[in-house]
């Protein structure tokens, strides 16, 4: 999860014209995870999901959702936006000290 929380301080510290499409790519990786996650789920199996499947197949959502947009195919960044923000809905999530800086 320590790569996940990487990734948001570089979404939030990318570039603010590359905002918007960032963003863009991080809601609909989430959309995705949601898809593939199902109902409710626990961190180990967002874990386990992001160590069998990896990131890979984020490339496709990002090219596909901002093609004209390569700062926003960042896959470190967007991926592990996306995991840390939906790690947040997982049923054994807990605040800690470093969530909330």
């Amino acid at each position: 999860m320590v790569l996940w929380e990487e990734g948001a301080r570089r979404l939030q510290r990318a570039e603010p014209e590359d905002q918007p499409a960032l963003e863009r790519v991080v809601d609909e990786l989430v959309a995705e995870l949601r898809r593939r996650l199902g109902g409710p789920f626990t961190t180990e199996e967002l874990a386990r999901l992001y160590l069998e499947e990896g990131t890979d197949w984020c490339f496709g959502v990002a090219t596909r959702v901002v093609p004209g947009r390569p700062a926003a195919w960042d896959i470190p960044t967007v991926a592990g936006a996306a995991f840390a923000r939906y790690a947040r809905e997982a049923s054994n999530y807990r605040v800690t000290e470093e969530d909330e800086r």
